[in-house]
């Protein structure tokens, strides 16, 4: 699993943005976790974690590995 930390969501629609975004990457198993409240992804496979982080960015919000 990899655990990574995000700011800037706001709402559900940020949510389900980061969600579709993060799913679309080579090595996306599946998106576990995706919360606002606890600023926080957590994504199960062995993707490249640079390429989740610049995903997100991608989608306007901040992000970085715990």
């Amino acid at each position: 699993m990899i655990n990574l930390t995000v700011t800037g969501m706001t709402c559900g629609h940020c949510e389900k943005a980061v969600e579709e975004a993060l799913g679309e990457l080579p090595g996306v198993e599946r998106v576990v976790k995706v919360s606002r409240a606890d600023e926080e992804v957590v994504v199960e496979g062995d993707p490249d974690v640079d390429a989740l982080i610049a995903a997100i960015k991608e989608e306007g919000y901040e992000a970085r590995a715990q």
